[in-house]
């Protein structure tokens, strides 16, 4: 297996600290990003102490001056991992919560794109891999800020991977990763963000008990602690040779979201 140079944002929890260090332990050298200074020594201290492959910084993919930070290094592959959620009803959520998800999760993953095919045009090859979600391929009630703006990550990732392989003399390939429901706290984070507004003044202020209580349920019943399945797709998505467009785990929550697609939930 022929190692690589790995970009990956978001890295400083969740899955994206899961695969850096799985990516960095199968040789890879990754520069693993985070939001904050703090997790970024973490995973310092964390790489010194078993000797792994793996740098890490502060990038806050909203900030120009952080996107730019690309320019400065040579690297193969761009996780593109980094994502906020929110949540409430779209009949009545402020638009400002809508445009905090797309600035983070939409506009700003594609203008840390941008500086990394400057590098791949250079190189004349490279791999971009974007963080989608089961929930953008299937719609799930009060969860739409999220939803939406995965649903936005397939459109334009989807076209860029058309649009890349017209450039004559690069091998620049795009895919996909949607996971599904792992218990990393971010799914309950995101849930329950609506009821902080939402338990004050709300169309459905009458109906937040129960909501809430089924929701607990639910999430506690479907979220998977088998990190191992969706870890296993970041290694495929970056070493296979014949990439895929889209990479999905667990395998249970795939084939229930193409059922639902295939009966129009």
């Amino acid at each position: 297996m022929k190692t690589k140079t790995i970009v990956i944002t978001g890295s400083g929890s969740g899955l994206g600290k899961m695969a850096a260090i799985a990516l960095a332990k199968r040789g890879h050298l990754v520069y693993a990003t985070t939001h904050y200074k703090s997790e970024a020594d973490e995973l310092n201290n964390y790489a010194a102490e078993y000797s792994l492959p793996l740098k890490s910084f502060k990038l806050d993919i909203l900030l120009k001056e952080d996107r730019e930070k690309l320019n400065d290094l040579d690297f193969d592959v761009l996780i593109n991992n980094a994502a906020i959620g929110d949540s409430g009803s779209v009949a009545e959520i402020n638009i400002d919560r809508f445009k905090n998800v797309f600035e983070t999760n939409v506009f700003s993953n594609i203008l840390i794109t941008q500086e990394a095919i400057k590098t791949m045009i250079k190189n004349k090859h490279g791999r971009i891999i974007f963080l989608s979600s089961l929930a953008g391929r299937i719609t799930i009630p009060f969860l739409s800020p999220y939803t939406a703006s995965k649903f936005a990550i397939e459109a334009f990732s989807m076209s860029l991977r058309g649009e890349l392989k017209k450039l004559d003399g690069c091998n620049i390939d795009v895919c996909l990763i949607e996971p599904g429901a792992y218990a990393t706290g971010f799914n309950k984070e995101n849930n329950e963000k609506k009821y902080t507004w939402m338990s004050k003044v709300s169309y459905f202020k009458y109906k937040l008990s129960d909501m809430k209580l089924k929701e607990e349920k639910k999430w506690n019943f479907i979220e998977s602690k088998n990190y191992r399945s969706i870890v296993k797709k970041y290694i495929k998505a970056v070493e296979t040779k014949r990439l895929k467009k889209r990479y999905s785990a667990p395998f249970i929550q795939s084939c229930l979201t193409q059922l639902g697609r295939i009966f129009g939930m």
